[in-house]
């Protein structure tokens, strides 16, 4: 996934997920929650456009998806054992293994940026940096789809042991704006994740 900012993710840039990709890979590997979610969101975009994939992961089922579209994916991922199962599983894709925060972005925008159980890895101050970072990255008229829950909140990750934290859907709308953003929709899929989906303008592009 990314790297938080305490001295063990200076040494582990994926925030854990390195040593729990098998048992990452096993249980998101069997799920198709979120699936419909974001294939409905994918046809938001431009026929045939490019999609980043922000924490990857091993590119099922998000990046499946969004390639089954027509979408041209790259994906991002820390980890080094679920970016080489992403190169098995989605060939024709792309991807690199490398940290969130000191990723280039492949040095190109695109027409959205997707980010599903990625964004609460990181402390908040990354989180709204990240923000900024993905507002850059972004077409006119592109959007950002990302989870992290509606309220307020700091939790341990289920398969890290690390903590989480959701800014909160207020805060969330205030970094988006200040970014150039606007939240254009709020989604709940079956699994009771949430989604912030936002929308870059043509005027917001010229600013940011």
């Amino acid at each position: 996934m990314s790297k938080a900012t305490d001295n063990t993710a200076a040494e582990d840039p994926s925030n854990g997920y390195e040593a729990a990709a098998e048992e990452f890979m096993r249980r998101r590997e069997q799920s198709v929650i979120g699936v419909e979610t974001v294939r409905l969101w994918s046809r938001l975009l431009p026929r045939g456009g490019t999609v980043l994939d922000l924490g990857c992961g091993s590119g099922v089922p998000i990046s499946a998806t969004l390639s089954n579209e027509g979408l041209v994916v790259y994906g991002i991922d820390a980890s080094a054992s679920l970016t080489a199962a992403f190169r098995e599983r989605l060939s024709h894709a792309h991807v690199a293994c490398e940290s969130i925060e000191d990723s280039r972005f492949f040095d190109r925008t695109f027409d959205g940026v997707i980010a599903v159980g990625l964004m609460f890895l990181l402390a908040p101050d990354a989180q709204r940096k990240l923000i900024r970072k993905i507002a850059l990255a972004l077409n006119p008229d592109g959007r950002f789809l990302f989870t992290s829950p509606a309220q307020r909140c700091v939790w341990k990750d289920v398969l890290t042991d690390r903590e989480s934290h959701s800014l909160g859907v207020d805060e969330y709308k205030t970094a988006l704006l200040e970014a150039g953003l606007t939240l254009v929709g709020e989604y709940e899929d079956e699994g009771g994740n949430h989604y912030y989906d936002a929308h870059l303008s043509r005027t917001a592009s010229d600013m940011v």
